[in-house]
């Protein structure tokens, strides 16, 4: 019985030897990333119950911005803001990096909503984004 469980032992032993890469998993699960809806839009999905109170009654209406200018907006801040998810700074605000590409045409109503959803992350936690300018940086 002794040997049976010494080879069994060895027999383990390289298998535990091997690096696992979870950081990287890690990172893939922990990233937000644009889908289309049924009506083939995009769409970005906010778990969290007050934003939607967030986007009536607070934040400024859609018709206050351009899309090029919520674009240029956005680029700058999700690169801020996926800095700060890469050195781990704010961990307890931001839990997911951004998966957005510039050169995608996602349209003015998703533009709107991620450039949102770094306002209300001011709103909310008082977290300074320098991407973010004049009245919508709640101070």
């Amino acid at each position: 019985m002794k040997n049976f469980v010494l080879i069994v032992l060895v027999a383990l032993l390289p298998f535990s030897c091997f690096s696992q890469d979870t950081t990287k998993k890690d990172k893939e699960q922990h990233e937000m990333k644009p889908s289309k809806n049924e009506d083939g839009e995009w769409d970005l999905t906010v778990i969290d119950t007050q934003f939607d109170y967030f986007l009536s009654a607070v934040a400024k209406p859609i018709s206050q911005y351009s899309e090029s200018y919520l674009k240029t907006k956005n680029t700058f801040l999700v690169n801020e803001w996926n800095s700060y998810y890469n050195s781990g700074r704010y961990r307890n605000i931001i839990e997911s990096g951004i998966d957005y590409d510039p050169k995608e045409n996602y349209g003015i109503k998703f533009e709107y909503k991620l450039y949102q959803v770094f306002v209300y992350v001011n709103w909310k936690y008082n977290l300074r984004l320098n991407g973010l300018t004049g009245s919508d940086a709640i101070r």
